[in-house]
Parts: C-alpha cells; structure tokens; sequence
C-alpha cells in the first residue's frame, strides 16, 4: 500500500495514492499510519482547529478529553487504547468516522453531538448497553455503518430498539472472523435482524440475499484524505472501464495516391508476365485495434483493402517462384517499436500487441507439389469474409521466371517489411490519436453537461436561496412573537413569584399567629388544669368539712333528742310524782289542816330546793348549749365565709374563663375570617396559576404546530429537493444520451482535417469554460455552504429556543409543584386548626360539664346549706331572736353587692380589653397596607430588572450573531482558497491536455514524414 504524506498546518494527514489498482476501502488498514501521542495524554497534544484527521492508534489512553477546539475534525482513530467511557465528543459536528476499536468501553453513550458521523467502529470492547444510539434517531444523523463485533451483547430486543431509529443505517457488523456477540448464537438471529431492521442492507458482510457485498467507492469519503479526490477517482475509473470508439473515419489521401501508383506500375508489369504464372498469396493477419474490439467498420474496411492490394502486389509480383525456392523458412515480422512514451492505456494493451503477428510470404522449393493457402479476414460491421482462394502451382510456371527478377525480389521483400512495419507504426500512432480525439470530445461533453448541470444548479439555488430567505423571514418573525410571548410569560410568572412571596409572607404571618394561639391555647389549658386541681382540691376541702359538720350535727341532733327524751322522762316523772303526792295527799292529810301546811310547806321548801338545784343544772346546761351552739354558729359562719370567699374566687375565675374564651373566639374569628382571606387569595392564586399554565401549555402547543408546520415544511421542501434531483438526474441522463448520439453524428461526419483546425479553438474554449466553470463552482459551493451554515444555525437557535422553552417550562412545574405543596401545607394546617377547634370546643364542652357538675355540687351544698340555715333558724326561733336574722341577711346582701360590684369591673375591664384588640387590628391592618405598597414597590423594580436583563441578552446575542459573522466570514475566506485550489489544479489539467495535444500533433507530424518516406519509395518503385 502505498501512502502519502502531507503536511496542512501543524496536523499531518494520510492519504492513500490515487491508483487505479488499489481499490481498499476498510479503514483497518489506517491503524498504523500515526502514532501521534507517545505520553498518551490527550492533553498535552496543541490541536489546531483546522485539523481534520487524527490516529491515535494504540497510545495508553484513559479518557476523552482535549478534543472541544477541534471544531473540523473529520476523521478519528482511538483504537487500542485504555478508554473505559465515552466522552467529550459533543463538539465534534464535523466527524465522519470515528475508531473506538479494542479498549474497555461497556456503553454506547455521549454521540448525540455527531451529526455527520457516517462510520462507527467499537469492535472488541466490552460493551453490553447500546441506549447510547437512540439519540442518533432521525433524519438529522447520517450513520451508515456500525461495527461491533466482539462485544458482551446478549438482548436482540434491545439491540432492535436502539438501531430501528437510526434511518441511514447501512451496513451493522456484529460477527466478523470469528468474534462475535451472544446475540448472534441466538436462533433466526439474522432472519429477525434484517426483518426488524428494513434500512439494514448488509449485516455481518453478507446483503439480504446472502452473498459478499463488495464495498462501494462511496466509501471512499470515509478515508482520511480523499474527499477532494473521490471525483476524480470516478472519472478515472470509468475513463478507464470506458469502450473506446471509433468513431471518425480515417482518411488517407497520400496512401491511396501511392497505392494507385503503384497499382498503374503492376498493371504495366502484367503485360510483361504471363498472368498464369502468379505466385502464391501469403497469409497475412490484419492487425486490429487491441481496445475496441469492434471498431469503426468503414477503417477495419480500409485497412483490409490496403492489406488486399499489398497482397495483390505480392501476388503480381514476377520472382516470386525464385524466392520462394531459395527460402525455406518462415521469416516473421518484427513488431515496431514506439516512438512515444507508453500511456495506461499502452501498457494495459501490451500484451495483446506483443500477440500480433504479420507473415511473409513462404516459398517452397518442391516442383511437382502445390501448396494451398488461405487468407480469411473478418468484418465486423457487414460480417462478410474475404477468403483467397489457393491456386496451384505447376512446373511451367517456375521455369519462366527470369534471372534479372531474383534481384528485385529481394529489394522488394525488403521494401515490403519495411512498408509493414511502419504500417504497424502508423496504426498505433493513428490509434493513439483516435483514442485523445476521443477523450477530448468526451471531456468536451462533459464539460458541456457540467456547465448545463451547474447552470441548472444555479438556478435551482437561487430558487432555494429565496424560498430559505422566505423561510428565515418567517422562522425570525415567529421568532420574535415567540420572544414577546416568553416576556410576557416571564413577567406573569414574575407577577406570580411575587403573589407566591406575598402569600408565602401571609402563611408567615399566620403560622406566627397561629402559633400564638397555640401558645395561649396550651397557657389556658395549663391555667385551666391548674385551677381545675386547685377546684377539686378545695372542693374536697370542702367535702372533708361538710361531713364533719354533718357529724357534728347529727351528733347535735342525737343530744337534743336525748335532751328531749330526758325532759319528757322528766316531765313524766313529775306527773307520775304528782299524781302519786296527790294520791297521798289525798290519803294522808286533809287540805286546810296545820300539819298538812307544815308537811305541804316542807314538801314545797324541798321541792323548791330539788326543782332551784334542778333548773341551776338545767341553767348550767343550756349555757353550754348556748356557749356551745355560738361556738358551732361562729364555726359554721366563718365555714361560710370562706365558702363564699372561695365561691367568689371560683365565680372569678369562671368569668377570666369566659372573658378569655370569648377572647379566644374573637381571635379565632379573626383567625378564620384570616384563613378564608388566604384560602380566597390560594384559590386565585391557583385560578391565576391554572390559567397560566393553560396559556403555556397553549403557547407550547402552538410552539409544537410552529416547529411541526416548519419541519413538514422542511420535509416538504426536501422531497421537493429530491424530486428536483431525480429530475435533473434524469436531464442528465437524457443530456447524457442526447449528447452521445450527437457526438456519434458529428463524430461520423467529422474528418481529421476539421478536428486539427478545431483543437487549437477547443484548447481556447476549454481554458475559458474551464475557468468560468471554476468561478461559477466555487461561487455556488460558497453560497451553499454559507446556506447549509445559516440552516444549520437556525436549526441550533430553534434547539436553543426548544431548550429555554422547556427550561421555563420545567421551572412551571416546579412552580406548580410548590404550590402544590403550599396547598397541602394549608390543607394541613386546616386540619391542625380545625383539630384544635375541635379540641378547643371538647375543652369547652368539658368546663361547661365540670361547670355543671361544680352548679349541681352547690346546688347540693346550697340545699345542705338551706337545711342547716332552716335548722338553725328553728333553733335561733328556738334560741335567739330574729335580729340576728335580720343581721344575717345584711351581711348577705352587703356580700352580693360587693360581688355585683366586682362583676361591673370585670365588665369595664373587658371593655377596655376589646378596645384594645380593636385598636391592635387597626394597627396590624395599617402595617399590612403598607408591606402592600413595599411589595408593588419591589414588583415594579423586578420589572426594571427585568427589562435590564433582557436588554443584557439581546446584546449578548448581537455579540453571538457578529461572532458568528465574522466566523462565516473566515469560512469563505478559507473556501475562497480552496477554490483558488482547485482552479490550479484545473489548470495544471488543461496544461497536461495541451501537453497531451501537442505530443499528438508531433506523432502526427512524424507520421505524416514516414508517409511521404512510404511515399517516396513507392515512387521508385
């Protein structure tokens, strides 16, 4: 294999040599070419970016990395190398083929920036996941061949779902020279491969009908190199498969002059010699154009009857019988030699002209025998065969010839080889010229059809270039509305950021207040336990002492009735004892007697005396009944007074309970009407984030038609570009045939006279269509590229565009998500203040029961207390008087006006409480009012900021759009030398062909001179 090596910038590039015998197309043999890294760090190599091939065969290599400036880099060699991920390839729009054979790759992933890549190779790696290659789905990528043989995979519905979307999928390699994946050892492996896969013309080097698919010269622009020169590997392979014609007819005015001449001097020789005695004709092989096997009939037809008449000469010829006695071998003609140099064409022919062979006539010396020969010559066009017939040879003829005719029979001889071999000269030099003549009206066709072609192509550019700049008026006006909606999207969403801060401030707010309230809530509950405990202690104090005081006074009772008991015995006995005296009065003493008053005195004196010391006990005993009865009133007073006293407390208590829990319910009242205020204000706020998202989602799908209607349009105007290629290819072809039938009918009614007056005519023409050619090519390839470029940049900008769009609406979502979020933080606040409503009102429900149960307790007290009092007021009816009574009934009404009293300041005090809150709320309403206005405030700075940052962006893009001028600018500055180029080339092209021209009209000349040399000895003879 034979290389070339060149030097563009600071990169070097391989080529292969353009042979014609070479004809290797697989990029395995590039793994030697270069070993460009000997530390095999990617970092350390100074890449320009006007690289466009890189080998990096087999250098230790961990990672990608190093690669972003190489923005035309084309062709990539990272075989044999340490690379365990791929990476860092996203810049690299411009790759075609990239080897990322033999390293430790496990996944396909990182290829969705290599929009031109055509060939991919990870042969012998490790690799078990291709998810990498759904991202080259569509029409935008141009993969055309994969190869992963050797790899570890095993899921065939895997391996379908990755390659069923790459649509320029050509040629998949998985099983090559014996390495293959577990995939391929599954049964119908292939059979379902190419069923699901229809792109899919050859799998594992064998097309669907199972035969070896040869490889394509379209492969050729894979090779590192060759992208400039695959045309002219075309051309030269078909200039080469190409039958040449004959399509001119060759006429030779001095040839036919001499041979007429020459014909007059035989025809006088005959009347001299018997026409019996005609020697033998000889066996003569035409000699015939080695590369059109079926040439021009009217030059085979000439060169025949030329032979013909030489054999007439031969055959008229008088010593023919001494030469032909004396010579007894055969004698061959040498083959001329060249005078030119040897073209591919020569070369390739060689052999067949080394076959040819032109005999001499043969003489043989017996006299009784005859020798018979045949001469057969072959026409192509009529088909008709000349055959001499032998003629017999007796003695007579051989003895009369004559002496003087040995002589000439030699010099003749001579003459005739000599004649024969320029002939032969004359052929190859005549073929020769055919043969430029004929590649000269073939690249003047060509040329024709190129410039036809070009100019329809023109055309057809200009018509492209208006419809793209309709294309990319309308994409930049939709564009711009599509800039004043996101505005407008940005600053609803704004405006709605802003309400979300609000009623995130709002739920601030009352979270505090709510916490407050929480704070109070647990503080009252405290409080309320603790007097609840306090209640119930001292209502067990109390208990503790009612049932002492109902011992004692039933211990009280159970003395006064003993007293009672005591005082009736006694009132009984003094009846008993009275009716017994006055019994014995009656029996005894008489009343009225003196003894009797004496007795009845005495009796009255100790009577007196027992009923004095009676009623001193008695006196005695109801003074400490008295004494003991004031002590139990002043106990069960001051009993009373500190139940009144505690029962005051209690009643107290049970108003700050009340007055707090209407506190309670006007603060939950705010709280709700609060909540309802914030629920109201979330509702809106969700109504406002619906309609929002609706318009976005609008705006989205209305993005979508966009970009669908401008992607059909695009699909409808490239089936319109490739209609239009079909039909052009299709001119061409007819252009094609109309142009060879032309050339056929010129070329059949031209004459070599009127090609030499026109070649110096066609020489000036086709340096000047050449050069115009040349301008015009390079001026549509400039305003091609600058069109693809601008496409491309448009279809970048709507990716951009795409991008944001799904950015803003991702960060909708988001929103979306945490305002959902909120709502389910309020939905569970809701739940917690509705849960402590609930417990609030349970709270409530029990005060109320134990307030109930504490009523129905001094109910029962009271009741006690009314039938002590009712005891009392018995013994003080008993006793005391009623002023004491009337005394007590004083205090008591001294006691409740005092109480009244204290309810009215109570009553004040609340008063100026509510006061207060309503003072405190006309406050905290004045101070919401005024965060308000700082909020309006802060929004319409936002906005100013806003419009600072879309006015920094749109400089920004300014900026990126005279970048990317000047970018293209540099590009057409660059294809303007290439241009210029490939105008050098095509001039060093037209100076070989006048080279070539001038070397046909020197072998012309020289033929020209040997003709009259021919000329001038037939003139002698």
């Amino acid at each position: 294999m034979h290389f070339l090596l060149i030097h563009c910038g600071n990169s070097l590039l391989i080529f292969w040599s353009i042979l014609k015998c070479c004809r290797c197309t697989d990029p395995h043999h590039f793994s030697n070419i270069l070993l460009f890294s000997p530390a095999g760090i990617l970092l350390d190599i100074p890449l320009i970016p006007t690289v466009a091939s890189l080998n990096l065969h087999c250098n230790h290599i961990p990672r990608i990395e190093g690669l972003t400036s190489a923005w035309h880099l084309r062709h990539l060699d990272l075989s044999s190398n340490c690379i365990s991920k791929i990476e860092g390839l996203s810049s690299l729009t411009s790759l075609r083929t990239l080897n990322l054979s033999c390293n430790l790759i496990t996944k396909v992933e990182a290829l969705n920036g290599l929009v031109n890549l055509t060939r991919l190779n990870l042969s012998y790696n490790q690799i078990n996941d291709l998810s990498g290659l759904l991202y080259l789905h569509g029409t935008e990528y141009k993969l055309k061949h994969l190869s992963l043989h050797s790899n570890y995979l095993d899921s065939i519905d895997h391996l379908l779902q990755c390659l069923l979307g790459i649509q320029g999928l050509r040629e998949v390699i998985l099983s090559q020279d014996g390495r293959d994946n577990p995939v391929c050892r599954s049964p119908g492996y292939r059979e379902i491969v190419l069923r699901s896969l229809p792109q899919v013309s050859v799998l594992d080097g064998l097309n669907r009908l199972g035969n070896r698919s040869p490889q394509s010269l379209s492969s050729l622009c894979d090779i590192p190199g060759l992208e400039d020169y695959v045309d002219l590997l075309l051309s030269s392979d078909t200039s080469h498969n190409e039958p040449v014609r004959g399509d001119a007819p060759l006429t030779t005015p001095r040839i036919d002059q001499l041979l007429t001449q020459f014909r007059q001097r035989g025809a006088t020789s005959e009347v001299i010699t018997d026409p019996v005695t005609q020697p033998e004709p000889p066996r003569t092989q035409p000699v015939r154009s080695t590369v059109t096997d079926k040439g021009d009939p009217v030059n085979e037809e000439r060169i025949r009857k030329l032979e013909h008449q030489m054999s007439q000469l031969i055959q008229q010829n008088p010593a023919d019988n001494k030469s032909r006695r004396s010579a007894h071998s055969v004698v061959m003609v040498r083959k001329a030699k060249r005078d030119t140099d040897r073209t591919s064409e020569s070369e390739c022919d060689s052999g067949k002209e080394n076959r040819r062979q032109t005999r001499i006539p043969k003489y043989h010396d017996s006299v009784t025998s005859s020798t018979t020969t045949k001469e057969t010559k072959r026409s192509e066009s009529t088909g008709s065969a000349e055959a001499v017939r032998p003629t017999r040879k007796g003695p007579l003829r051989a003895a009369k010839a004559s002496g003087d005719m040995k002589t000439r029979s030699t010099e003749e001889e001579e003459t005739y080889r000599t004649i024969v071999e320029e002939r032969d000269q004359e052929r190859e030099r005549r073929w020769k010229a055919e043969q430029a003549v004929r590649k000269l009206t073939e690249e003047l066709k060509c040329l024709q059809t190129k410039v036809s072609e070009e100019k329809d192509l023109q055309s057809m550019a200009l018509h492209t270039t208006d419809r793209l700049k309709e294309l990319l008026l309308k994409e930049r006006s939709g564009h711009s509305e599509l800039q004043a909606r996101v505005e407008e999207l940005e600053g609803r969403c704004r405006s709605l950021t802003q309400q979300l801060e609000q009623a995130r401030s709002c739920e601030e707010q009352h979270k505090t207040a709510l916490h407050r309230l929480e704070e109070s809530v647990s503080h009252g509950e405290a409080l309320r336990a603790h007097q609840q405990a306090e209640e119930i202690k001292r209502q067990q104090e109390l208990q503790n002492k009612a049932a002492a005081l109902k011992r004692e006074l039933d211990i009280q009772r159970a003395s006064v009735r003993q007293h009672k008991d005591k005082l009736q015995q006694l009132h009984e006995l003094l009846a008993a004892r009275e009716q017994e005296h006055r019994k014995q009065l009656e029996l005894r003493l008489q009343p009225g007697g003196a003894d009797f008053h004496d007795a009845v005195a005495k009796e009255v004196a100790s009577v007196e005396e027992r009923h004095s010391h009676r009623e001193a006990e008695l006196q005695e005993k109801l003074a400490e009944g008295r004494k003991q009865y004031t002590a139990l009133e002043d106990e069960f007073r001051m009993a009373l007074t500190i139940e009144a006293a505690r029962f005051s407390e209690v009643k107290e208590a049970c108003d700050q309970m009340t007055a707090e829990l209407m506190e309670l319910k006007a603060t939950l009242a705010q709280s709700q009407e609060r909540e309802r205020k914030s629920g109201s204000l979330v509702q809106e706020l969700t109504a406002m984030v619906k309609e929002q998202k609706s318009r976005i989602s609008e705006l989205i799908k209305a993005k979508r038609d966009a970009v669908t209607d401008l992607k059909s349009r695009l699909h409808s105007l490239e089936a319109e570009v490739g209609q239009d290629r079909h039909l052009g290819l299709q001119l061409e072809l007819l252009k094609k045939d109309k142009a060879r039938v032309l050339s056929q009918l010129m070329a059949q009614e031209s004459v070599i006279d009127g090609l030499k007056v026109e070649r110096k005519i066609w020489g000036q023409e086709l340096a000047q269509q050449g050069a115009s050619l040349a301008q015009d090519r390079g001026r549509l390839e400039a305003r091609i590229e600058v069109l693809s470029a601008e496409l491309e940049a448009q279809r970048k900008q709507n990716e951009k565009d795409n991008d944001t769009l799904r950015i803003k609406a991702k960060i909708m979502d988001d929103q979306t998500e945490t305002i959902r979020r909120l709502k389910e933080s309020l939905q569970e606040r809701d739940d917690q203040i509705r849960r402590l409503k609930e417990e609030a009102a349970k709270a409530q429900k029990r005060l109320q029961e134990q307030l109930e149960e504490e009523t129905t307790q001094q109910a029962e007290l009271k009741e006690r207390v009314e039938h002590l009092s009712l005891r009392k007021e018995e013994l003080k009816q008993q006793l005391e008087d009623k002023e004491a009574e009337l005394e007590q009934v004083k205090r008591v009404y001294s006691e409740s006006t005092k109480k009244w009293q204290e309810k009215a300041d109570l009553l004040t005090r609340l008063e100026s409480q509510v006061k207060r809150m309503k003072e405190n709320f006309d406050s905290r309403e004045c101070l919401l009012l005024e965060e308000r206005e700082k909020a309006t405030e802060a929004h319409r700075a936002a906005l100013e900021k806003l419009h600072c940052v879309d006015d920094a962006f749109r400089r920004q893009l300014e900026s990126v759009q005279a970048a990317h001028q000047a970018e293209l600018l540099g590009l057409a500055n660059e294809k303007h030398q290439k241009i210029e180029e490939a105008n050098q080339k095509v001039f060093e092209v037209e100076e070989e062909m006048r080279q070539l021209l001038e070397e046909t009209e020197t072998n012309k000349r020289i033929m020209e001179e040997k003709m009259k040399r021919l000329s001038s000895v037939l003139k002698d003879f």
